[in-house]
């Protein structure tokens, strides 16, 4: 029997418009679902409508790509993304905006009911993950993609969290910046530096720790069927408190100095994931099994993020891999959530069990049109 699936979703997007992003000239999706559906062969624009979507959110979007490259080719040089959050009680539509002018397509322009914004601030309207094919490789792939992995989950729980962020990684680079300078460093100027790197550094642990607390308990209690139960471990780059982190960049400064980095930190830190069923490291197991339990992460993180605001899912190209027992534990999740998500297929046969209650576009050439 059929899962029941809702049409009406309350905060949901909607009104969507992509003008002269990538390979869409002038893309517009109206009447959104709770599922959606974008369908069509390789190179059609399918990601690029996820990736413009993944734009209401802090940060670089899902490629992590220049805005430079994201503008059309045929167009003048800017790009636009545009959509309506509707509140589903009736009430007055959310506008939201971003994209980039011409004459400066280096530089994000973001807008919320028409009045100027900054895509840090886009945070506190929607709660945005994503799971990819290029995410793959997460669990193999350098600690600096799961630092990164990190801290956009945060983002979506707490959007300040991109702040202390920003923060950290701009003091850490002056610090950097006097350490690798061929004359000594001002000792006055460098404890001015390291009171501003472990202030913003004791916030930004303290955010990935809460984080991966928030996401282990959530999966401890989830079973290691269908999908593979990772569990995960937030170890630090180095002291966790403002005061001991202080105190080591102070006694690290002839190492640092010698090096000329930073070599203690939250840049440092590490996301360890291991597989419950097997008690292996997840960087070991198989391609299949780093797939589950990636998707487990994205569920699980999807519950807690869409706690207090609008959540937003986007999964590129999933539900093709999963076994049909898989998919329809990863449909049944889903729909018992409080998000809009947004998949992708090269054809409709992986989704039959929500398509006739999902929102579907068949997307060709950089063109959609309503099935």
């Amino acid at each position: 029997m059929p899962l029941a699936y809702s049409r009406a979703h309350p905060m949901s997007l909607d009104r969507i418009t992509l003008s002269t992003f990538r390979n869409h000239a002038d893309t517009r999706l109206d009447g959104t679902a709770q599922f959606n559906l974008l369908v069509g062969e390789n190179g059609a624009g399918k990601t690029n409508i996820l990736e413009a979507i993944s734009l209401f959110a802090p940060g670089r979007g899902l490629r992590r790509a220049a805005l430079q490259d994201m503008a059309g080719k045929d167009g003048a040089g800017g790009f636009a993304v545009n959509a309506q959050l509707d509140p589903g009680d009736g009430g007055e539509p959310i506008t939201l905006g971003t994209g980039t002018r011409a004459d400066r397509p280096g530089r994000r322009l973001v807008h919320v009911n028409r009045a100027e914004a900054t895509a840090i601030g886009l945070g506190e309207w929607l709660a945005m993950g994503w799971l990819t094919p290029s995410m793959d490789g997460l669990f193999t792939d350098s600690k600096t993609a799961r630092r990164r992995y990190m801290d956009r989950l945060a983002v979506a729980i707490n959007p300040a969290h991109a702040r202390h962020a920003n923060r950290y990684e701009g003091a850490l680079r002056e610090r950097n910046r006097l350490l690798s300078d061929e004359r000594d460093p001002d000792p006055s100027w460098l404890d001015s530096i390291e009171d501003q790197l472990a202030d913003a550094g004791t916030t930004l642990t303290e955010g990935r720790q809460a984080l991966v607390e928030m996401l282990a308990a959530k999966l401890a209690r989830e079973p290691e069927e269908p999908f593979a139960r990772p569990v995960l471990t937030y170890v630090p780059g180095g002291p966790v408190t403002y005061h001991g982190m202080l105190a080591e960049l102070k006694r690290q400064r002839p190492r640092d100095r010698a090096a000329r980095r930073t070599l203690t930190g939250p840049h440092r830190d590490e996301l360890e994931v291991v597989m419950a069923g097997k008690n292996a490291p997840a960087a070991q197991c198989s391609t299949g099994e780093q797939k589950a339990m990636l998707i487990a992460i994205t569920l699980a993180h999807a519950e807690l993020a869409a706690g207090g605001r609008p959540g937003i899912l986007l999964l590129d190209e999933v539900a093709a891999h999963l076994d049909p027992v898989r998919r329809a534990a990863l449909f049944a999740r889903l729909a018992a959530s409080r998000t809009q998500v947004w998949l992708t297929g090269t054809e409709l046969s992986p989704f039959e069990e929500i398509a006739g209650e999902a929102a579907t576009w068949r997307v060709a050439d950089g063109s959609v049109a309503r099935l």
